[in-house]
Parts: structure tokens; C-alpha cells; sequence
């Protein structure tokens, strides 16, 4: 699992600093996550290949997290795309973009496809045979969505020498890697446990954009492998949350050690502040495996 992070501030763009995106590589997937300004040249900046996107989700309708995204629609089609697109954010997100591409006549030459959200409780999004992406709803001055990516179980592993000694048909491999237990060749039964080892673990992408301190989240993300969650705000400037429906860096690490996940990455800072250092010292006062996001920063989750 590897997330590159293409921006990761609050509000508006600068030109040392970018809004909200990142791109989450997880079982042969790219999916790109919120599509701030600058969007597109950051994931050349980062040599991200255009074509192996399919799938972009889109946590809410302020512009620090979607205003790239129908110039990002528009370079696909400049790029001769043929393969179809996936957009999932919330209701309103279709009408936008269907508008802008009206209005400037710049209809797409392949499939656009809209996955409209409007429950306000956690849903299955997306699933194929590796993965499964649902909702998180959060607490922002908008509908707002983050997104828990969760890979499925990994198969068992064949002890290939062992698989051989036991005397096991080829045929029975698949079946033994789920997990089953086979007949071999002289019509005994073989214990899985006997001739396998234990799955590689599933991992989990939990990312929380814009959000108000919201333990109605720690459920869905129990025990996740990574946590991405927004941190706008020091300790020292708590009183801006409310208003601002924004979390801080102890907010975050609260979250984090309550969900019981293994690492936290912050993000989405505030642009009054001119270093981040603090953030993470904040954090580690609660949660002790804390990350800082950085613009052009990858993180490898092995």
C-alpha cells in the first residue's frame, strides 16, 4: 500500500503549498483522493501515470478539495482517454461538472460516471475482488465523506514442499489457498494448516478530510493500518474548531489511539502556521506513531 500525498493544506493554494489530494496505490488500484487546485500538475510533478486512474473520490464540495477536478476531466479528454471514469462525492458534485463541460463544450470523448452520495450513515461504495471502499461520514459545515479503503483478505500460501510431499494434485491448489482442507491423490484428507502459511495481513486506508472532533467515526475505522486525519488547527487555536467545523493535532491523535490504528498521518494544516514540527509533537502527547504530510511526500505501507 503506497499513498503520495499531492497537497495537503487547508484553504487556498500557494506557491510552496497545495490543497487537498493524494493518490492511495492499494491491490493494483490507483485511486486518486480529493482534487484540489494544482491537482494535475502535482501528479506529473510526481510521475503519476494519468491512465491509471479510474476511480476518484471527492470528500466534499469546498473548493480546497475539488476545484481541480474538471480541468483534471478536461486534460483526460485532451489525452485522448478511452477507458472510463469513476467519480464518487456528493450530491451536486454531477451537476457542477455536467455544467462547466456545457458551457465551455467540452463533453468528454469516453464514459464519465457519477456515484452520487447522500447518506448520512456509512455505505459500500466500491468493491471488486481486492477491495472494498466505504464511506465515513463526517462533521464539517457541508455534507462531507471521508473514505475507509480496505483490502480483502489475502489468501493463505502454499508451502510449496510440503504441498509436494503430501502428495496434493495441482487441482487442489486454489482451494487450499482459500483455506480449505483437500483429499490428496492416495485419498487422505490434508489439513490445510498442515501444508500453508498464514496470509500476508489486510491493510486499511482510513482518510478523514474536514472535520469537527467526531468519535462517530472511531467504529468504522477500528484497528485501521493507516489513518490520514485532518489537524487544521494547534492545541493554542482550539477555540477556531467549532466555528470553523475544523479538528487539531490532539484532536486527531484522540481519534487515532481510541480507534486503535497503527499509524496517523496529519494533514490539511492551516496556512497561518509556517512550520508543522509542533503538530507532530502535539500529536505524540496522545498517540506515539504519528506522521506529518508533506506536499510530494510518498508513504510505503509494506
Amino acid at each position: 500500500m503506497k499513498l503520495t500525498i499531492l497537497g495537503c493544506h487547508s484553504a487556498t493554494p500557494r506557491t510552496n503549498t497545495n490543497p487537498t489530494s493524494q493518490v492511495l496505490e492499494i491491490k493494483n488500484h490507483m485511486f486518486l483522493i480529493d482534487c484540489g487546485e494544482g491537482t494535475q500538475v502535482e501528479l506529473r510533478r510526481n510521475r503519476v501515470k494519468f491512465s491509471r486512474i479510474k476511480h476518484i473520490f471527492i470528500s466534499h464540495l469546498h473548493g480546497d478539495h475539488y476545484f481541480g477536478l474538471i480541468g483534471l476531466v478536461n486534460t483526460f479528454s485532451l489525452l485522448t482517454r478511452e477507458t472510463e471514469l469513476h467519480i464518487y462525492g456528493p450530491e451536486g458534485l454531477k451537476e457542477v461538472i455536467l455544467l462547466q463541460m456545457k458551457l465551455s463544450g467540452g463533453w468528454t470523448k469516453y464514459p464519465l460516471v457519477f456515484h452520487e452520495l447522500s447518506s448520512k450513515v456509512s455505505e459500500l461504495i466500491f468493491e471488486d475482488d481486492k477491495v472494498e471502499v466505504y464511506t465515513i461520514p463526517l462533521k464539517h459545515r457541508i455534507y462531507t465523506n471521508g473514505f475507509l479503503f480496505k483490502e480483502k483478505k489475502n489468501e493463505r500460501k502454499l508451502d510449496i514442499n510440503l504441498v509436494n510431499e503430501a502428495n496434493i494434485d495441482t487441482a487442489y491448489f486454489r482451494k487450499l489457498k482459500q483455506g480449505y482442507d483437500v483429499v490428496n491423490e492416495d485419498g487422505v484428507l490434508i489439513a490445510n494448516e498442515k501444508v500453508t502459511k498464514d496470509p500476508i495481513l489486510a491493510k486499511s486506508y482510513a482518510y478523514c478530510s474536514d472535520t469537527v472532533y467526531n468519535e462517530e467515526m472511531i467504529p468504522i475505522i477500528k484497528d485501521a493500518t493507516v489513518l490520514y486525519h485532518e489537524s487544521t488547527f494547534l492545541d493554542k487555536n482550539e477555540s477556531l474548531c467549532i466555528p470553523t467545523k475544523h479538528s487539531t493535532a490532539k484532536h486527531a491523535a484522540t481519534i487515532a489511539k481510541k480507534a486503535n490504528v497503527e499509524t496517523l498521518i496529519l494533514g490539511h494544516y492551516s496556512t497561518r502556521y509556517s512550520g508543522y514540527n509542533e503538530f507532530k509533537a502535539e500529536a505524540k502527547t496522545i498517540f506515539d506513531n504519528v506522521l506529518l504530510a508533506k506536499d510530494g511526500k510518498t508513504f510505503n505501507f509494506d
